[in-house]
């Protein structure tokens, strides 16, 4: 009998010891999910918050943001209202390339995008081409065209986000570069930003001082 209840003894002690590892191997499992799971939201959350590219008018930088109206519907409130193509016509850096998107029959295209990144040319950058070759673009809709494309990106960006970016595909189908930083200077390929993450309704914009050339 004595050795009956010591075998039954040992038994129950067995079954507890396997018992307290089995917990203790679910417990470690379920830490190991929740540390992955925990892990992972806030990036998820910050890759979401960085993609959005919506920008204020507090956010602007550069050398060119004091020339912009401080009112009325080219001052950067204004813009922030109204779609891409119509704040730029109302903005006094922006009248040669207001031109170029018109004779280019773009104006509808850029306006009815829901979410897009533009680089615009001040008018010295399209005076730089020479009165006759801007003359002859616009006259050209089919090259026109794909220069004025080669100058958005199909995705909002804000200046933190293409920096990080590095380089980014546009409507054209080509790469732009972006490079330098919102303090000591930011760059599209070879052209410098004037004022960059001014907001608009549909688009974050970025003033440059060159008309970009998309490659052959």
């Amino acid at each position: 009998m004595r050795n009956y209840h010591r075998i039954a003894a040992a038994a129950l002690v067995a079954a507890g010891a396997l018992t307290l590892a089995a917990c203790g191997g679910s417990n470690s499992s379920s830490g190991s999910s929740s540390t992955t799971t925990t892990s992972m939201a806030p990036s998820t959350t910050m890759s979401g918050a960085a993609s959005d590219g919506v920008t204020k008018t507090s956010d602007t930088f550069g050398p060119a943001c004091g020339k912009i109206p401080a009112d009325g519907k080219g001052s950067l409130n204004g813009m922030a209202s109204d779609l891409v193509a119509t704040a730029a016509s109302n903005n006094p850096l922006l009248t040669k390339l207001v031109a170029a998107v018109k004779a280019a029959n773009l104006v509808d295209t850029l306006n009815s995008q829901k979410a897009i990144t533009v680089f615009a040319p001040y008018d010295p950058a399209f005076d730089a081409l020479g009165a006759d070759k801007f003359a002859a673009l616009a006259k050209d809709p089919a090259t026109l065209a794909p220069i004025l494309q080669y100058h958005v990106l199909p995705q909002r960006f804000d200046a933190d986000g293409l920096i990080a970016a590095g380089s980014e595909k546009t409507l054209q189908g080509g790469t732009v570069k972006i490079s330098g930083d919102k303090s000591a200077g930011m760059m599209v390929n070879d052209a410098h930003v004037l004022c960059g993450n001014i907001p608009t309704g549909n688009a974050t914009v970025f003033v440059i001082d060159k008309v970009l050339t998309p490659a052959s």
